[in-house]
């Protein structure tokens, strides 16, 4: 099981968007995911007290990232990073257990030119220090605004071969390290 993550809790996000079609790749190969849309968190989790006690309403979502055999993360680019929601999220998750030795792969959006490559790499680091098994296979999607119609369609040939491609890439990733992860 593959759950991908929205990475913005912006609601009706070109992020959500392109996480609907990763999954729709992910489908037509047969393989199980779930999604996690960061825009559907109760609002709970965004107070001071949830680092120390996870509010009940939380706990399935935070569950799932456990029982996952890999986790694909949608992220766009704000302000040169990753959004605060997707930190939040991460910071909120298990410590160690969430990402030891679990696969996660990562396609960055961005309306600028460079498809949110810095987000990706700091989000890299992230998992990296949460002992995470990153995949090789990133994609990287500029320019979003003129590659992506207002009801979800791509209209980027080559990038949604690439996505194909990156689907099917973390998949076999995932395959070969399955059972690594401890699924608390």
């Amino acid at each position: 099981m593959i759950e991908l993550v929205s990475g913005t809790n912006r609601a009706d996000s070109n992020t959500l968007k392109i996480t609907k079609l990763i999954q729709a790749k992910y489908a037509a190969q047969g393989v199980t995911t779930g999604l996690i849309d960061l825009a559907q968190l109760p609002v709970s989790a965004f107070s001071p007290t949830a680092y120390a006690q996870k509010p009940a309403e939380l706990t399935a979502v935070l569950d799932r990232i456990l029982k996952a055999d890999g986790v694909h993360v949608v992220v766009p680019e704000y302000n040169g990073s990753f959004p605060g929601a997707l930190k939040l999220f991460i910071d909120l998750l298990k410590f160690p257990e969430s990402f030891e030795q679990r696969c996660v792969c990562y396609t960055g959006i961005a309306a600028g030119q460079w498809g949110a490559l810095r987000a990706v790499e700091q989000l890299q680091l992230v998992f990296s220090y949460r002992n995470a098994l990153n995949s090789p296979s990133r994609v990287f999607i500029p320019l979003i605004g003129g590659k992506l119609s207002p009801e979800g369609t791509l209209n980027d040939a080559a990038i949604d071969a690439l996505l194909v491609k990156q689907a099917k890439e973390f998949s076999a990733f995932v395959e070969r390290n399955k059972g690594l992860a401890n699924k608390g």
